[in-house]
């Protein structure tokens, strides 16, 4: 079995030849890993709200915000 830091290592590789250096490191800057506890600060406001409220409150997104990363794709 490959360890944690074997399989970084080869996604790394993976990325390097496939994009080379410098567009990998222009890809890995889209993501970054924030910041705090998200498990414990989401019961700060999920815990109030029921399914029914979390739907309503998607619903009201707008619509042309469905594919934020098409920068990315294209």
């Amino acid at each position: 079995m490959k360890t944690q830091h074997d399989i970084i290592k080869q996604g790394y590789d993976a990325l390097i030849n496939s994009l080379g250096v410098a567009d990998t490191i222009r890809f890995i800057q889209y993501f970054s890993p924030g910041k705090g506890d998200y498990t414990k600060e989401r019961h700060q406001w999920l815990d109030e709200k029921t399914l029914v409220d979390v739907l309503e409150e998607m619903k009201e997104l707008p619509s042309e915000d469905t594919n934020q990363y098409d920068e990315i794709i294209e």
